[in-house]
């Protein structure tokens, strides 16, 4: 049996470094996880306003017009009917659908109207503007 001990105690050759690499993989799988979660959505220049507290719900649907005049359904883009008929399988899942208008300050005044007649057609009442805070 002392042989046996022996042997058990002798110190070790090489190193494991597989736990380290499964470590490794899943804080690479993680990183790739959060980096491509985030949703970046449209960047437009916003007109500005003094009118505080125009925060969106989490339900809240965004309609964004660039200034080319192109328009976005949650970062996706979509022509007028396909926003309509978008907008009312959410308006059919959602009664009271909250709806944000983004806008950017270049926008021709026709392509935002357009939008809105789409919501009035859907009946879409909750319906805000998205600005960004003049400096006072």
């Amino acid at each position: 049996m002392s042989a046996d001990i022996k042997g058990d105690n002798q110190p070790y050759d090489d190193i494991n470094v597989t736990p380290m690499l499964d470590l490794a993989y899943v804080l690479l799988v993680v990183f790739i996880i959060l980096t491509t979660a985030s949703v970046q959505g449209v960047k437009v220049d916003s007109p500005s306003t003094r009118a505080a507290d125009n925060l969106a719900r989490p339900q809240t649907r965004a309609i964004t017009i660039t200034a080319d005049g192109a328009i976005y359904l949650d970062a996706y883009p979509v022509t007028l009917d396909q926003l309509k008929s978008r907008l009312a399988d959410y308006k059919a899942a959602n009664p009271a659908l909250p709806v944000v208008l983004k806008g950017d300050a270049a926008t021709q005044y026709q392509q935002v109207m357009q939008v809105l007649e789409v919501a009035k057609q859907l009946d879409i009442t909750e319906l805000g503007l998205v600005t960004r805070r003049a400096a006072p």
